[in-house]
């Protein structure tokens, strides 16, 4: 009698989700993946101006690196990196965001990163290596009609004036987070 009372679409419904999960997993699979590769053309790529590594065992969080480009305000300065994974990377863009303070026309105080190939102009062929590069050519030049550090923004123009602010907000920065 009580199987009177069963769904005769449960089956199928059944089936649908297990193709589901399997699809959700082969895709994780993937990610996994080419997020591996990624990291094997960072570390054979001898690059001694960026680098990134997985933080522990997550492949989906990185720690990156990116040295301040020669010829500019940022010279001699090293610059950390916190990156992001989505499930469906490289479809969607990684979440990147300076975890070392940077005054910079196109970065918040929060380390927030405003750069086209990020957001609206993401494409799947761009790799962590491609970003890296990218965001150390942003330090250098910066865009300066979408800035989210309108201060920064106005005083690039002025370089010395802009790297005695660069230096101050380090410092200020650097203070505020040991204490």
């Amino acid at each position: 009698m009580a199987s009177q009372n069963i769904d005769p679409m449960l089956p199928t419904m059944q089936n649908k989700e297990k193709k589901v999960n399997a699809t959700r997993r082969k895709d994780g699979h993937s990610v996994t993946m080419r997020l591996q590769r990624e990291l094997m053309n960072v570390m054979m790529s001898g690059s001694t101006e960026v680098s990134a590594f997985p933080e522990g065992d997550n492949i989906f969080k990185w720690i990156g690196t990116v040295k301040g480009p020669k010829g500019t305000v940022y010279e001699g300065l090293s610059f950390k990196l916190t990156l992001e994974f989505p499930a469906d990377y490289p479809f969607s863009a990684p979440t990147i965001k300076f975890k070392t303070p940077c005054f910079h026309p196109n970065v918040d105080e929060q380390g927030n990163i405003c750069l086209d190939i990020l957001k609206e102009k993401w494409s799947a062929i761009h790799s962590v290596s491609s970003i890296l590069v990218s965001l150390q050519s942003l330090l250098g030049e910066p865009n300066n009609d979408s800035p989210l550090n309108p201060l920064a923004a106005d005083t690039w123009n002025n370089q010395a004036k802009f790297k005695e602010l660069v230096h101050e907000f380090l410092k200020k920065n650097s203070k505020n987070k040991s204490s």
